[in-house]
């Protein structure tokens, strides 16, 4: 499921948008000012960030500011200011849409779709793989957790692919060995054991379930 952050001060905009992109089938998170925006930012991975202007505390255009520093993740700027200087400083901040209040929210959902639909194609080029707020990049055999840079072994990365791969699905320990092992090994089967260890221990956050007697799982992202 695609994961939006809406930064927007106004409760009932904040409302609107919210329960229009749930019906659509997205994630949601709700930011209420530039602070709370940049916070929210730093503890997970979102897939797009919709982006009011005029916000307490820091405006938007800070927020954008500081978030391109880190992350070139697709912003739409959704605002009352509709002057070109306002539209011409955002699209030099690398965002990728601009849409004026009021708006509409058929054509809004459009938008959101075209861009998603954009970066999806460079996701798929780069081959990246989502879980929670856990990206694995497996051409570049790196993992990002909430922002994080993860220190994997190539044997620890390729377990955690496999297991959130399919969420849910239980992986005994003799079929992780002969996935990633190989059918010829012939160690002890509690090196599965051991590398489950390292990567809870690397990740800070339990998303590897153990099924006790049978083997281990990712958990489904909606139970």
């Amino acid at each position: 499921m695609r994961k939006i952050l809406i930064i927007e001060d106004e409760p009932d905009i904040q409302e609107l948008l919210a329960a229009y992109l749930r019906d659509a089938g997205y994630e949601i998170v709700i930011a209420g000012d530039g602070v709370e925006a940049l916070a929210q930012f730093q503890q997970g991975a979102f897939d797009m960030i919709l982006l009011d202007l005029m916000l307490p505390k820091i405006d938007g255009f800070g927020v954008c500011e500081l978030i391109r520093r880190e992350s070139s993740v697709p912003i739409l700027m959704l605002t009352a200011l509709d002057g070109e200087q306002e539209q011409l400083r955002g699209f030099q901040m690398e965002i990728d849409d601009y849409v004026t209040k009021p708006f509409s929210m058929p054509i809004l959902l459009q938008k959101i779709r075209a861009i998603l639909r954009r970066t999806a194609g460079g996701m798929e080029n780069n081959k990246c793989l989502h879980y929670r707020d856990l990206t694995l990049d497996l051409d570049g055999m790196e993992a990002v957790l909430a922002g994080r840079s993860l220190d994997l072994t190539t044997r620890e990365f390729e377990l955690l692919q496999a297991l959130i791969s399919s969420p849910g699905r239980v992986f005994t320990r003799e079929v992780l060995l002969a996935k990633l092992w190989g059918y010829d090994f012939f160690g002890d089967e509690r090196v599965v054991d051991s590398h489950i260890k390292n990567l809870r221990h690397k990740m800070g956050t339990d998303y590897i379930e153990t099924v006790r007697g049978v083997g281990y799982r990712a958990a489904k992202e909606n139970p």
